[in-house]
């Protein structure tokens, strides 16, 4: 019998459940925060949000919002300086997964030292991190209940992959009325990122039972409530995409990944372009490279986006690529490489760093460097 753990933090959600912020900082010790978010978040007012209800506790915070998207190392590292200056005791990350993957790094080096490419891969964060609380205003990334920081090495133009146990917060915080601000195309870039990973860590080499449900969950809620949420902003369709991106949090976490967000990270290292936008492109592809060795589970995916059982196993295996590929379309969502990227001189490059990236390793196929070139040219 196969033996699994499942990690994840304190959950604390609803909307309106920002107002406990304070209290949940207070639990953790806090009297000298950091709290990490970027400019955009500053333009919504949320940040403003936050910094009145830490003043309303008393609490001292320093803010640093040096980021950009797809954070750097440089970054994390300059956090980390103004982190010991503080001398704070808490870090606060508010945003997507750049803010969040950042508050994760800054975390690291604060109490492990180093460069943070020290820690790059699996299991190599040996020391407690400072007690972390994550609020994500984009239901998407999953990186406020994950295992995971993604973190650009800019001279090496490589996303990092790095994964502990120690990166799963102490309390994630998610309110939905946080995603009212964000515009349709980061509404729709957030979601599929996280379809991407129900998807991937659904037929993971390292699924579980406690993984496979939560994934089947967030892939039906995506499926059902993308369009009103990115079309209209309709208040449920939201909320359910924020349970949706918590519930493949979960599964990705602790099921792993695979070469799709491989691709993504490589694509996203050399050219600096959006994740969301990358794994539409590249998911139907991917899914169909890895039907032979997941045929059943895929079935599965495509009856529960579809809400039927009309075909054979064999037939809803394939099926899937088509059904998501019309939806991407339906929503305007670019479908090719060449639409993001200025030419495709670097791709074997980007492959054979894509085969080394960690979130390859529980991909349902083996894959080698020719197989990832295969598949973008397919998505070329």
């Amino acid at each position: 019998m196969q033996i699994t753990k499942f990690a994840i933090p304190e959950i604390i959600f609803g909307n309106g459940s920002i107002k406990y912020l304070a209290s949940c900082a207070q639990r953790l010790g806090a009297k000298r925060v950091l709290l990490v978010s970027d400019k955009g978040l500053e333009a919504s007012g949320w940040v403003q949000k936050i910094l009145n209800i830490l003043k309303e506790a008393n609490m001292e915070c320093a803010y640093f919002n040096d980021l950009t998207a797809n954070p750097r190392d440089c970054q994390v590292h300059q956090g980390a300086k103004m982190y010991l200056e503080h001398k704070a005791d808490v870090i606060i990350g508010l945003g997507g997964g750049s803010p969040i993957d950042a508050a994760k790094g800054i975390a690291t080096i604060v109490s492990n030292g180093g460069k943070i490419s020290d820690y790059e891969g699996a299991n190599r964060i040996s020391r407690p991190l400072p007690p972390m609380i994550f609020i994500p205003t984009t239901a998407g990334s999953g990186s406020d209940v994950s295992q995971y920081a993604i973190i650009t090495d800019k001279e090496r133009q490589v996303k990092m992959a790095i994964i502990s146990r120690s990166l799963v917060p102490n309390i994630s915080i998610i309110d939905p009325d946080l995603l009212v601000t964000k515009s349709r195309k980061l509404i729709l870039a957030s979601a599929i990122d996280a379809l991407a990973h129900a998807i991937e860590s659904y037929v993971s080499r390292l699924a579980s039972p406690f993984t496979e449900s939560q994934a089947l969950n967030a892939i039906k809620l995506i499926a059902e409530n993308l369009n009103p949420a990115a079309n209209n902003k309709d208040p449920e369709a939201l909320r359910n995409l924020a349970i949706a991106s918590t519930a493949a949090g979960m599964s990705f976490s602790n099921a792993g990944l695979g070469v799709g967000h491989a691709l993504a990270h490589s694509l996203g290292g050399r050219y600096d372009v959006m994740h969301g936008m990358t794994l539409p492109i590249l998911l139907p592809a991917v899914i169909r490279f890895n039907i032979p060795s997941c045929r059943n589970k895929m079935a599965v995916i495509a009856r529960t986006i579809n809400d039927a059982h009309i075909y054979s196993t064999e037939i809803e295996a394939e099926q899937v690529c088509d059904t998501l590929q019309q939806m991407f379309e339906e929503l305007d969502i670019p479908m090719r490489l060449r639409d993001l990227l200025p030419d495709d001189s670097h791709m074997e490059d980007i492959c054979h760093m894509a085969v080394q990236d960690a979130c390859a390793v529980p991909n349902p196929r083996k894959a080698d460097w020719r197989d990832l070139l295969g598949i973008c040219i397919e998505a070329w």
